[in-house]
């Protein structure tokens, strides 16, 4: 596969919010609880870091590079950037999300999964290498389950468009929030 399978991927997150518990969620009420899904679903613990470097098999980091969350499957576990997870909140959400799409998706025969934020996300879309493909299908699988497609159109007819109302009610960063609104609506 040279490129993602949206549609796929899309029917993969829907299909794991179709089966999690009405006590954990009720399909309807935003934002959606991912932490309760990748504890109580998945049994994944998910633990905020100060030092990611600090995770079993972690690689070296050049400078300027950074590590925003990484999926431990031998563990059970998602590691999630503590700095990252306080300055934005949002960005957390989806790192989680993030993971259990690796998780979903990816985690056969893996020891662990390193996610990296380095300092080309600054430059423009255009100039940025691609991704690989497994982080392109977390970053979708993310996005699915987090902004679940029929409520985001719900929630945006609600909110007559209002963009930082719909991030406060997915618990959502702008970033992800913008992308998700290009493919859904």
């Amino acid at each position: 596969m040279d490129h993602a399978d949206i549609e796929a991927i899309e029917a993969r997150a829907e299909a794991v919010l179709s089966q999690v518990p009405d006590w954990i969620w009720d399909g309807e009420t935003i934002p959606v609880p991912v932490g309760d899904i990748a504890d109580s679903v998945f049994s994944l613990l998910v633990r905020e870091v100060d030092d990611m470097s600090a995770a079993p098999g972690c690689p070296e980091l050049e400078p300027g590079q950074s590590i925003s969350g990484l999926l431990l499957p031998s563990r059970g576990e998602i590691w999630v950037n503590a700095g990252e997870a306080r300055q934005w909140p949002g960005r957390r959400r989806f790192t989680i999300c993030h993971e259990l799409g690796h998780w979903v998706l990816h985690q056969r025969g893996q020891q662990s999964l390193f996610c990296r934020r380095t300092s080309i996300d600054e430059a423009p879309a255009d100039t940025r290498p691609p991704l690989p493909v497994t982080e392109e299908e977390a970053n979708a699988f993310a996005a699915a389950l987090l902004m679940p497609a029929e409520l985001v159109r719900h929630h945006y007819e609600e909110c007559r468009g209002n963009f930082e109302r719909l991030c406060e009610r997915f618990g959502a960063s702008g970033a992800a929030m913008g992308r998700r609104l290009h493919a859904v609506i």
